[in-house]
C-alpha cells in the first residue's frame, strides 16, 4: 500500500466509526468498532473490517443492519471527505479478537489442567470480567484497599491559596504599535 492509500484508509475508519457512532439509529447493529478499513489501488472498493460484540446471533443481525447501513454512510461520508470518489463499502466481521480470547480461554484450561479437546466454545465473543483474586502484597482490609486506590478529595484548609494567573492577551493593534 502507498502512503496515500493509507491515509485515505484511516480517515474512512474514523469516519465511519464517527457516522455509526452518531447517525445510524438502527438498534440492531449494537455495540460495532470499525478496526480497519483496506481500498483497493483505484478507490473503486473498500472493505470495511468491523469488530462486534455479542452472541453469534447478535452478530448476524448487527451484520445485515451494517449492510443495509453503508449505502447512507457511503453518502454521508461524500460531504466529509474530498476525495473524487467514495469507494463501494463493503462489510467484513473481523474475527481476531474472538480467536485471541478463545487461545485464552485454551490456555486457562491447559493451565488448570484440563484436556484442550474438551474445552467447549465459549457463547460471546469476549470474556466476561471476573473477580479479582487475591495476590501476595495486597492488603488485608479490602475496604481500605479501595479507598487508597481512590484519590480522595483535598479539605478546603489543604487546598493551595494562590490564586490561579491570568495570561494577558493583547489586541492585534497594541501588537502593532510595540513593535
Amino acid at each position: 500500500m502507498t502512503q496515500r492509500t493509507d491515509r485515505i484508509d484511516e480517515l474512512l475508519r474514523q469516519e465511519i466509526g464517527r457516522a455509526l457512532e452518531r447517525e445510524v439509529t438502527d438498534p440492531r447493529i449494537g455495540f460495532v468498532t470499525v478496526t480497519d478499513v483496506e481500498t483497493s489501488p483505484d478507490l473503486a472498493h473498500a472493505r470495511v473490517w468491523v469488530s462486534i460484540i455479542g452472541t453469534a446471533e447478535q452478530r448476524k443481525a448487527s451484520m445485515a443492519a451494517l449492510r443495509k447501513a453503508m449505502p447512507f454512510i457511503r453518502h454521508g461520508l461524500g460531504s466529509k471527505i474530498r476525495i473524487r470518489r467514495i469507494p463501494e463499502l463493503e462489510v467484513r466481521l473481523d474475527e481476531t479478537a474472538e480467536r485471541g480470547t478463545r487461545v485464552m480461554h485454551l490456555l486457562d484450561e491447559l493451565a488448570a489442567g484440563h484436556d484442550a479437546g474438551d474445552v467447549t466454545p465459549l457463547p460471546e465473543s469476549l470474556p466476561t470480567p471476573v473477580p479479582r483474586l487475591p495476590h501476595a502484597g495486597d492488603s488485608e482490609d479490602p475496604v481500605a484497599a479501595q479507598s487508597a486506590a481512590e484519590p480522595s478529595a483535598q479539605p478546603p484548609a489543604e487546598r493551595s491559596r494562590r490564586r490561579p494567573t491570568r495570561q494577558r492577551t493583547r489586541s492585534v493593534p497594541d501588537q502593532r504599535r510595540r513593535r
